[in-house]
């Protein structure tokens, strides 16, 4: 028998047959490893975000519609500083509202440019308040979009890395053997799949939280717009009270 036939045959019973994704990974070169361990805890983290996100969403989204509907439900300013356990996002609001009203020291009722500066202030000091709740909302979300913008090149690194092997371990058994060469190649291409496999999800996430975001954003519009119109009716009837408030 042809002794580079021999030394194929050899070569090939020597290379790892398990080709599961768990059996390439444990055969893949420590880099790729390493790659395909990196974006393995990055999908994790994804989950772990989406988990986290969507019940802290869930949680404000309802804080605002409860405080949306105390307003709705209230006919003066008074009324809404009385309430015992106010939902958290009103609670704040009605803070920055009276602390405004303290620093214009109004007094009791007023009307006329005094009330509409009031009221513009008042609105500037709760679209800050919203913006801050918003960016609140936000936060970890932009480590989603750099999951899902870069671990398909990370996972494009293993690839490159793995052929790169693949092609030395040709070289060095002398032989294009597809059982020479296809584990090498195929525990590079598993680099390529774990890159998507954890952006893909990412980038879905992102985009499913971004929206759930925006619909917060809007409640809580709701809510500071009932406020500004519940405080704009009491400068106008005379009802407001700034020592209510505190």
């Amino acid at each position: 028998m042809n002794p580079e036939t021999l030394a194929a045959g050899a070569a090939a019973v020597a290379l790892p047959h398990d080709l599961t994704p768990f059996g390439m990974f444990m055969a893949a070169d420590l880099v790729v490893k390493a790659v395909m361990a990196g974006l393995i805890a990055a999908s994790l983290v994804t989950w772990v975000i989406l988990v986290g996100k969507v019940l802290e969403l869930g949680a404000l989204g309802r804080a605002a519609r409860r405080g949306a509907a105390v307003v709705a439900q209230e006919a003066g300013m008074a009324g809404l500083a009385l309430h015992s356990r106010l939902p958290r996002p009103l609670a704040l609001m009605l803070t920055e509202i009276s602390e405004e009203i303290a620093q214009t020291g109004i007094g009791n009722a007023s009307s006329g440019p005094v009330a509409g500066g009031l009221v513009e202030r008042v609105r500037s000091r709760l679209a800050r308040l919203e913006a801050a709740a918003g960016r609140r909302a936000m936060a970890g979300t932009g480590l989603l979009a750099t999951i899902g913008s870069t671990a398909p090149f990370v996972g494009l690194f293993g690839t490159v890395w793995g052929i790169m092997n693949a092609f030395v371990g040709i070289s060095e058994s002398q032989t294009t053997n597809l059982a020479v060469v296809a584990p090498g190649i195929a525990e590079a291409l598993l680099a390529t799949a774990t890159g998507l496999v954890a952006a893909i999800p990412a980038v879905v996430v992102y985009n499913h939280l971004a929206r759930r975001t925006t619909a917060f954003r809007a409640e809580m519009t709701d809510l500071s717009e009932g406020l500004i119109r519940t405080l704009s009716r009491d400068l106008e009837t005379g009802r407001l009270d700034a020592a209510a408030l505190n």
